[in-house]
């Protein structure tokens, strides 16, 4: 993928995006009325790009379109276009294995203008705010681990054969700007004095040279960068966190997957417990009310503990019931071995990713704490000696999940560790 920008290739506006989309929606997408008299806005509250909502008489798009820089750095942080090609492409995988149910439909791909429009998901809403609302989905926990199971497993050497799964490898190996910026962001940058770090200071300033000086952290941060670089296990979203999700009280959708690429699976799992572990620690700055905010707080702990346990039941299920896939063979195990050594394996397996998503799950809350591109869950809050107590907490959780995640060997662990920093 080039990092030039193609012939033709210009930003589009709410003005100039109506003319250019009456060439290019497919024949059976029909959104109603006239183009000129189309509704666009743009409502792009993202790091990195473009995001018009396009309104007809009949029906509501979705129109997303990759600048040649990171958005909320401006145009002196340069970024290929190519990201929109893996965003859609990612879309297209997800949406095979995972389904409409969990994933938008993406109508087409623009390579040129490095744009795509996608389904208009109505009348959802962005899950972080919903977090930081106090609002609560009895189905959340399911629809994630389920979609974690079905993506994770379906494009792993488990479940996917070895020729579709090295094309996928393939595909997106060549996404290594936006995970360039994931190994800088998440891996290293929190670490030391970069200039993009971005605390709430100076409340946290001796809290966060603490981290610069903590060797025995640093060091398992850089085991998992090194993971997190060669470790092709399967399609990740790349970016799963509360902001990329939406949800209203009976569906939920996974969107924004333009960091994908193939790596390992606690990747995932692990930003999704992070950003929930987050949203339990900044409860304080949102309810002031004790037993709300404890009641809500015990919520989030249910939605860790419920989230890995559907994706370990589901992934369990596929892994059983499987077909292909080079790694543990159906002909040595369901054939050979029997189903106890099926289990066994699966055993090791799955201790071995609740504790690399446990870690993963700290680097999250680390970045997001210290580095570039904070979250609204903490950096909202406007009372600043608040803000920074909770961060304060989650930063002492993030580095005992780090350092100690073998520790803890049972996902409800996770909750009565938690409750005992606050």
């Amino acid at each position: 993928m080039s990092n030039t920008v193609p012939t033709g290739y210009a930003p589009l506006n709410s003005e100039s995006l109506p003319a250019y989309l009456v060439n290019k929606l497919p024949d059976q997408l029909k959104l109603g009325g006239n183009p000129e008299d189309w509704k666009v806005s743009e409502v792009g509250d993202g790091n990195l790009n473009l995001v018009f909502i396009v309104e007809g008489t009949d029906k509501t798009i979705v129109v997303k379109q990759a600048l040649p820089y990171v958005r909320a750095a401006g145009e002196s942080w340069q970024l290929s276009l190519t990201r929109a090609y893996f965003e859609y492409n990612v879309l297209d995988v997800e949406a095979r294995f995972a389904g409409h149910g969990l994933v938008p439909e993406v109508y087409f791909y623009d390579k040129n203008m490095a744009i795509f429009a996608m389904e208009f998901l109505h009348p959802h809403i962005i899950l972080r705010k919903e977090l930081i609302a106090g609002n609560k989905f009895a189905g959340l926990a399911e629809d994630v681990g389920l979609f974690l199971a079905k993506t994770l497993f379906n494009t792993s050497d488990i479940g996917m054969n070895a020729e579709d799964k090295k094309a996928l490898v393939s595909m997106f190996a060549a996404n290594h700007e936006l995970c360039k910026i994931t190994e800088d962001l998440i891996f290293t940058e929190p670490y030391f004095d970069a200039e993009r770090n971005n605390w709430t200071s100076p409340q946290l300033d001796e809290d966060v040279k603490r981290v610069w000086q903590d060797q025995e952290m640093i060091q398992v941060a850089m085991k998992y960068k090194f993971k997190f670089m060669t470790e092709a296990q399967a399609l990740l979203h790349g970016d799963l966190h509360s902001g990329s999700i939406m949800v209203t009280e009976t569906d939920t959708k996974v969107i924004d997957p333009e960091f994908g690429f193939m790596g390992p699976m606690a990747f995932d799992i692990g930003n999704y417990i992070g950003n929930l572990m987050m949203a339990y620690y900044s409860r304080p700055g949102w309810e002031s009310d004790e037993i709300k905010c404890r009641d809500y707080q015990e919520y989030l702990l249910e939605q860790v503990t419920t989230t890995w346990q559907v994706f370990v039941s589901h992934f369990r299920q596929l892994w059983d019931e499987k077909e292909e896939g080079e790694a543990y063979p159906v002909e040595l195990y369901q054939n050979g071995l029997g189903s106890e050594a099926l289990a066994q394996a699966q055993k090791a397996f799955f201790a071995t990713l609740l504790e690399d998503s446990l870690v993963n799950a700290g680097l999250e809350m680390n970045r997001r704490i210290i580095g570039f591109a904070g979250v609204a869950d903490f950096k909202d809050i406007e009372d600043v000696e608040l803000r920074a107590s909770c961060e304060r907490k989650a930063m002492k959780l993030a580095r005992e999940l780090i350092v100690n995640a073998a520790q803890y060997r049972n996902i409800a662990d996770i909750g009565k560790l938690a409750n005992t920093y606050l």
